[in-house]
């Protein structure tokens, strides 16, 4: 059923097709691979730039080389297990955080003519999609991944014997419970968009044109930028980056839940990270920016340009992603916490609501201006409700410590 959604795949499986596929993986992996050298050394460089810094600059043509050489020093260094840890989770661990992120990103739509073809290329002689696999439920693979994701975090901090491992682990597992259900209200608003869970299905749904005939049909318009800047601002608190980095915190946990790892077992919870960044941009650009989807400006050439729209709204984020890191603080538990439960969670619960609500008066034939304004009356109401109980909350909470 995964591989059926796959032109290359139509008319049975034969030698050729195991081969294009094979070639597809290799690519997908190669590319993530290099794209993480790539991305630490771009991360450095960025932001000692806008700290005032000079970055790595020794290894290789402006520093180029530095995550190769780092490579190199942590897999000759030697492998250090705790006594008092859980050998054999304490060495799983680091697989459990890396493997889901090159799953996740091998149902990412990386290329082809969406205008003419479908996203359709031609390889051999062959059709297929510019993708490792297109399930029919992608979207769902998507989010299980980011929620196993998360078993790595928590079981390197628990398994490591010692106590500030295992304060980051139950820090993430409450970190990732918090911020995974926003996410997946945000998600559930572009699919009630697109009427469908396959990624493919979601970049065709945006391509050509969208409003006014020169505007692009884009996800991010089409729902109103609501579930997308939740999706941001979870996605980042997924991955553990900065300001929502609590699992690390240097200065309050040593390491946080990789404190007692060394050598490549260190390097892979890194290569992870650096890896989901990479990830998770592009799913924020599949579901909402129209993946590879974009104006062909070659006639001749129009399988180019998917890659390179793709890979240019790919940096937009990766960029973005460094930007948040180099200029916000981290946050206090309780804010994290805050955010997560008492405004993302709510705001991407009523838009989702409030798009299914325009999209039934639309097949029913009401009229948009009263169901809008019906709807901003609930949420007036609904806010109204959540500012009061937390505020009472709060009041119960400073009066219970008065009196103690």
């Amino acid at each position: 059923m995964i591989l059926a959604a796959d032109p290359l795949f139509l008319d049975g499986v034969d030698a050729g097709d195991v081969g294009i596929a094979l070639i597809k993986v290799v690519a997908a992996f190669a590319f993530l691979m290099v794209a993480v050298m790539l991305m630490i050394w771009f991360e450095r460089k960025l932001i000692s730039d806008m700290q005032n810094r000079i970055g790595p600059n020794v290894a290789g043509p402006w520093g180029i080389l530095q995550t190769l050489a780092d490579g190199i020093k942590l897999f000759f260094k030697e492998d250090l297990v705790p006594a008092e840890s859980d050998r054999f989770v304490f060495k799983l661990a680091p697989y459990l955080s890396l493997v889901p992120a090159f799953l996740t990103f091998a149902v990412v739509p990386l290329g082809g003519d969406f205008d003419g073809r479908g996203g359709v290329v031609s390889w051999f002689g062959r059709d297929t999609f510019l993708q490792v696999a297109d399930p029919p439920v992608g979207i769902l693979l998507v989010l299980a991944m980011s929620s196993i994701a998360v078993y790595g975090v928590m079981l390197a901090g628990w398994s490591s014997g010692s106590k500030y491992p295992l304060l980051g682990s139950v820090r993430a597992s409450a970190q990732m419970i918090s911020y995974e259900a926003a996410l997946g209200l945000s998600v559930a608003a572009v699919l009630v968009q697109s009427g469908s869970l396959s990624t493919h299905d979601i970049v065709a749904g945006q391509a050509g044109e969208g409003f006014a005939g020169f505007i692009p049909g884009w996800n991010i318009i089409v729902t109103g930028f609501v579930p997308f800047l939740v999706f941001l601002v979870a996605g980042t608190a997924e991955l553990n980056r900065p300001p929502f980095d609590l699992v690390e915190a240097e200065q309050e946990l040593v390491g946080g839940f990789h404190t007692e790892y060394s050598s490549i077992r260190f390097a892979l919870f890194f290569l992870a990270e650096f890896m989901n960044t990479i990830t998770m941009s592009a799913i924020i650009v599949t579901l909402f920016l129209g993946g590879p989807a974009g104006p062909v400006l070659v006639d001749s050439v129009a399988w180019v340009w998917g890659p390179v729209w793709f890979f240019a709204k790919l940096f937009v984020f990766l960029f973005l992603f460094v930007w948040f890191r180099a200029t916000l603080p981290r946050l206090r538990y309780d804010q994290l916490m805050n955010l997560g439960w008492k405004l993302l969670i709510p705001v991407s619960l009523g838009w989702f609501l409030f798009l299914a609500a325009l999209d039934i008066g639309d097949d029913r034939g009401w009229n948009r201006g009263l169901v809008v304004a019906a709807s901003i009356a609930v949420f007036a109401v609904g806010a109204g409700l959540l500012t009061s109980a937390v505020h009472a909350g709060r009041r119960l909470r400073i009066a219970e410590e008065v009196h103690r």
